[in-house]
């Protein structure tokens, strides 16, 4: 068995320390509790927010005027969209500008036009704008330095393994000290736990370079742990058969589309939308939040590729974007173009849709961010019923923090559940203790497959209930099989292993759930049932585990 440290306790723990984990963090130790971050990595660069962003979903009344609602309709219509739950939507619309103000206090550059809050991109011609631009490249060092303030105690390089179950909801945490090449255990005891892990990425082949699984225009650490880790102590997910493709430059997978300043294009120079002609800093090309899978579409008929031009733009507008793209992350692009000699002034770009992964899909919460299971709450790209990508994460951080902080007052710890911690322990010590065996990039990558055959992601690939039910079967062959024969050297092998088995519980779920919906919705598309129910418009699906049996439940939106 893998040797444990000593057991360690706290008011709240936060299980990330992305921008959502890092906010909920602020908020909780603000609210006066102790407070306890695990980061796989190091939080001042780390998650899907590392480098930079650019853009901020928010309700400001001094730009929008008092009446909300048509934000909330355009928040509802835009790429986030589809998983939109309409009392979060509003609670997050409801705090966003005071997230932002306080973002701006700490050195995030809100307002990098001036004094006021600018709002451009993802936006139609003559409809509000609700996408703040913002300078976020420095956002990671300046959340660090305010958690630290606030007293935030950090463990960077302490993955979380799995959540601890107690006598009445979660007890704590079993993590990974990766800190030196030899692993050891921690058990961390809390009276709440705050799940913010990030979007999941490397379920199905990189579309940009398959068998290269870091490829991924979103952080490739983010493998659906809070999903995981919630499903095995029975956790309600919900939204999880629906998938998600995001889009950029084809083969140098980053995401941050809507910092270009061009139009898309055919090849032969017909616009491939109707939205606008020309494209500005103000109002972009929108088309490809509307029309997703165009770069795909073109492909499969022939038609493409599909090409962003920004020569029509102006040289200011050129500049503006390229400084954009820093505040974006987006350097190594940029350094890629100044070394190839591309101009996006004359050089168009192929853009490329890329593949499937979880963002706005997984766990099930309520208006204060609480999940099915008692004393635990949830914030950022895992969460299945409300999404705003950064915004999302910052703004329902906060919420979560606050809301933990609170319940935490005057309640005790939980025995940490030491027949599970046990059991956990044993199944991961078992890679490390092995003589011989496989390399967990084997088992990651006969996962991909087994997604890509059974579970594929539209366009131009349907599932089905007899696809579903052998991918399922597959599925479980793999998990014994891993179980079974993956070997690690050192702690961060087997962080890497343990990722394997979150993300194979990823798969279980979209998979049961994918079998339920009996229709075909956004990417979600069933060749036994090829079209969209109106009935189950106002429905979401949840999933979870339950005596060792899949349970899936429809509800209605609230």
């Amino acid at each position: 068995m893998i040797n444990f440290n000593t057991p360690l306790q706290t008011d709240v723990l936060v299980v990330g320390g992305g921008i959502g984990g890092l906010c909920a963090a602020i908020a909780a130790a603000r609210g006066g509790a102790a407070v306890m971050v695990l980061e796989k990595a190091d939080t001042r660069r780390s998650g899907s927010g590392a480098t930079g962003n650019d853009h901020f979903a928010c309700y400001d009344p001094e730009t929008h005027g008092p009446d909300m609602a048509p934000i909330l309709q355009e928040y509802k219509d835009s790429m986030v969209g589809l998983c939109l739950e309409n009392s979060l939507a509003v609670r997050f619309l409801e705090r966003s500008r005071e997230i932002v103000d306080l973002w701006h206090s700490w050195g995030i550059n809100m307002k990098p036009f001036g004094d006021k809050y600018v709002f451009m991109g993802h936006a139609y011609p003559g409809r509000p704008r609700i996408w703040l631009k913002y300078d976020g490249h420095n956002q990671k060092g300046a959340l660090t330095r305010q958690a630290l303030q606030a007293g935030v105690k950090i463990l960077n390089h302490h993955p979380t393994l799995d959540l601890v179950p107690g006598r009445d909801g979660v007890a704590g945490a079993l993590a990974l000290n990766m800190s030196r090449p030899e692993p050891s255990f921690t058990v961390i005891q809390a009276k709440k736990v705050i799940l913010a892990t990030g979007s999941a990425t490397r379920l199905y082949p990189s579309a940009a370079s398959p068998g290269w699984p870091f490829n991924t225009a979103f952080c490739p650490a983010c493998t659906g742990a809070a999903q995981a880790q919630s499903w095995r102590i029975g956790g309600r997910l919900v939204n999880m058969e629906l998938p998600n493709r995001h889009a950029g430059p084809k083969f140098f997978a980053r995401a941050g589309k809507s910092t270009w300043i061009g139009v898309y294009r055919y090849p032969d120079g017909r616009l491939i939308g109707p939205f606008v002609s020309k494209a500005t800093r103000e109002v972009g090309d929108i088309t490809c939040d509307v029309w997703n899978s165009a770069y795909t579409d073109l492909l499969m008929n022939g038609t493409g590729p599909a090409y962003l031009d920004c020569s029509g733009s102006s040289g200011e507008d050129l500049a503006f974007m390229r400084e954009g793209m820093i505040s974006e992350g987006l350097t190594g692009l940029l350094d890629y173009m100044d070394k190839r000699g591309i101009d996006p002034a004359g050089d168009a770009v192929e853009f490329m849709q890329y593949e499937p992964h979880l963002i706005g899909r997984g766990l099930d919460i309520g208006l204060d961010g609480q999940t099915s299971v008692p004393g635990l709450y949830a914030a950022g790209d895992m969460v299945g019923n409300v999404r705003a990508d950064i915004a999302g994460a910052a703004v329902y951080g906060w919420i979560t923090g606050e809301s933990a902080a609170r319940a935490a007052r005057g309640s005790l710890c939980q025995e940490a559940g030491p027949p599970w911690v046990k059991e956990r322990a044993g199944f991961y010590s078992q890679f490390a203790e092995r003589r011989q065996g496989a390399h967990w990039k084997e088992a990651g990558l006969a996962l991909q497959q087994i997604m890509d055959s059974y579970a594929a992601a539209g366009p131009h690939r349907k599932r089905s209930a007899t696809l579903l039910n052998a991918g399922i079967k597959y599925l479980n062959d793999l998990r014994a099989d891993a179980a079974r024969e993956i070997r690690t050297d050192n702690a961060h092998e087997l962080l890497r292993a343990a990722e394997i088995f979150d993300l194979m519980d990823n798969g279980a779920a979209i998979m049961h759930a994918a079998k339920e919906r009996q229709e075909s919705r956004g990417m979600h598309l069933r060749a036994d049932f090829p079209f969209t129910n109106p009935l189950l418009a106002d429905q979401f699906l949840t999933v979870r585990q339950e005596a060792n049996r899949v349970v899936t439940e429809w509800r209605k939106k609230r």
